[in-house]
């Protein structure tokens, strides 16, 4: 798939932009996401350049804690830099940021509390330093405290001070959704450590907290596997990899920033690319996908890769695919849809199969993510019967396993197995699995009932999944896919997770939503604020201002966020104006 710049790249990951207008409305909040409560009043504080913490409770003393402030610092006092002439003298209102972590548990999972109290006010007659004040039950609760209050300063130009507007602040705020996550797909596009911890430290500027890392595809397989090292012969080149100690750091630093990241292995589809490493895993050399579901070999490869990715990533989340994988029905005989692709698999030869090569038709099918079996590529025609495979061991050793073969069984029988074989590997490993909505679809009553089901394709998954018992992550491609580009930011902004579920034991079952970048970024920061979900009236006056000015808030910190409203979404500005009324 497509990339634009990693300009553009970083632009929506972050979340779901702001607006403004050049003279900006005072009746609103500029904060994104909205917080779930807040009051504020009419006063205007400075801050010291020279701001300081102080921590207390028993996580105070946390690293996280204390390089999350020196990067905020940082980021708020970013004027600094040109030494532009401050008074000594100068008596600010603000000079001290306190941060209390009540728990000292650091534990970065699904459900972690972020929520945060947040207290901004003037100095009192009672205290020789004002202070701002963070208190939260858990040090990630304090990083997205700080990210607020960094929102809240905004570097005045005529004075060249950092003030506070609108104070006294008092804000009590928790994330609506527990899972708010962008993926990334870096099989498609590598993308160099820099720019992942960019697109990293970006997400955290809107509250996200789920890096899914679609890290291998079919195209390529760019990660270091120490338990079988030539998977990653199947990179583009071998400057385009990860090794361990990549993966590794990529995972620490968005814990610093309170992100998880979750791997994805997308199997049986998905996965030509392993095979140019271990060529055992095809069906045939000339048939690359999906993997070879009749050798114990390939779920060896998958438990292998399982475990060394095991101590790589802790989130408890493993994406296991299982999309795009067609299964082909037969009634009585073979389909024009299955010759053609036994022709693209090269595998129907008159030899393996006894049909007649004038019986098949010219290569104009691919086999992409069919799920042919192996059986598929090993049967005879007359050992189609009924919808069903009957097959034995062929003479002449070609099949690699007769494990599967000796069953009878259907096209939808051995995705269901090759899927909730994978799932069992997984869950041993220690993981929940997350899968594609297709499996769901497929074989509902099979699955695994911990699966995490992962929409996509359309709308009302969700609803059906929950009514099921499982979990959803919200994704519909009409909204929240990056490719498409034709989406306005408002069907972007009301698109709702949680619609068509009404009972509220359901409505928890949704975890939450993800925007995938596939080739361009967008976001999701209604994940986070409630009152972003239920905000009422004409959004274009409540809603687009503070759209607008977010976005400008990210191109102020580095981050190439494009336009809001342009017709096609993402592009450049179409004329000169200010950037909070584009």
């Amino acid at each position: 798939m497509n990339m634009k710049s990693p300009l553009t790249l970083l632009f929506t990951i972050c979340t779901f932009l702001l607006y403004s207008s050049a003279e900006l409305d005072g009746s609103l909040t500029y904060i994104w996401p909205l917080p779930s409560k807040s009051s504020s009043g009419n006063d205007t504080l400075s801050v010291d350049p020279e701001l300081s913490l102080v921590v207390g409770g028993k996580g105070g003393d946390s690293s996280i804690i204390k390089d999350g402030f020196d990067r905020y610092k940082k980021i708020i006092f970013k004027h600094s830099g040109r030494s532009y002439p401050v008074n000594k003298r100068s008596v600010f209102d603000i000079g001290i940021l306190k941060i209390a972590v009540l728990s000292d548990n650091e534990e970065l999972q699904l459900g972690a509390d972020e929520s945060y109290l947040l207290l901004v006010e003037k100095r009192n007659g009672q205290s020789i330093i004002g202070e701002a004040y963070i208190e939260a039950n858990t040090v990630y609760g304090a990083l997205r405290g700080l990210e607020t209050f960094s929102q809240l300063c905004a570097f005045d130009y005529e004075t060249k001070t950092v003030k506070i507007y609108k104070a006294p602040w008092y804000i009590v705020d928790k994330p609506r959704f527990a899972y708010r996550g962008l993926l990334l797909d870096t099989s498609r596009h590598y993308l160099p450590i820099n720019v992942i911890k960019q697109i990293i430290e970006s997400m955290s500027y809107a509250k996200l907290n789920v890096l899914h890392w679609h890290i291998i595809d079919e195209q390529s397989f760019p990660l270091e596997v120490p338990s079988y090292p030539n998977l990653w012969k199947g990179s583009y080149t071998k400057w385009e990899r990860y090794t361990v100690e990549d993966a590794y750091d990529i995972v620490n630093f968005a814990k610093m920033r309170g992100i998880n990241v979750m791997a994805e292995v997308d199997i049986p589809g998905h996965a030509e690319s392993w095979g140019a490493g271990y060529p055992d895993l095809w069906p045939s050399p000339s048939c690359r996908e999906p993997l070879d579901v009749a050798k114990n070999f390939t779920f060896d490869v998958i438990s292998g890769i399982l475990t060394d990715l095991r101590k790589i990533f802790p989130f408890g989340l493993f994406h296991l695919g299982g999309d795009e994988v067609n299964t082909v029905t037969l009634n009585g005989s073979i389909s024009d849809r299955l010759l053609e692709l036994y022709i693209a698999c090269e595998a129907m030869t008159h030899e393996m199969t006894g049909v007649p090569n004038d019986q098949l038709k010219s290569n104009t099918a691919s086999p992409g993510h069919s799920l042919l079996i192996v059986v598929f590529y090993y049967m005879k025609k007359d050992l189609i019967k009924d919808g069903h495979i009957m097959v034995s061991m062929p003479a002449n050793g070609n099949c690699q396993s007769s494990r599967l073969l000796d069953h009878n069984m259907t096209t939808k029988d051995a995705y269901q197995y090759f899927v909730l074989r994978a799932q069992e590997i997984a869950i041993s490993k220690g993981w929940t699995p997350v899968n594609w909505e297709e499996t769901f679809n497929t074989f509902a009553s099979n699955l695994n009932p911990r699966t995490i089901v992962h929409n996509w394709l359309g709308g009302g998954v969700c609803a059906k999944a929950v009514a099921k018992g499982f979990r959803c992550i919200f994704s519909n491609q009409g909204f929240w896919y990056l490719d498409h580009l034709d989406v306005p930011w408002d069907g972007v902004y009301k698109a709702e997770p949680l619609e068509g579920i009404n009972d509220t034991s359901m409505q928890e079952l949704v975890i939450g939503g993800e925007v995938c970048m596939w080739a361009e970024t967008a976001d999701t920061s209604r994940m986070w604020s409630k009152r972003e979900a239920i905000s009422s009236g004409n959004i274009t006056l409540t809603a687009l201002p503070r759209l607008h000015y977010f976005r400008c808030l990210l191109n102020r910190r580095g981050v190439q966020a494009a336009p809001v409203t342009n017709d096609y979404a993402r592009q450049p500005p179409t004329g000169p104006a200010s950037c909070y009324e584009q």
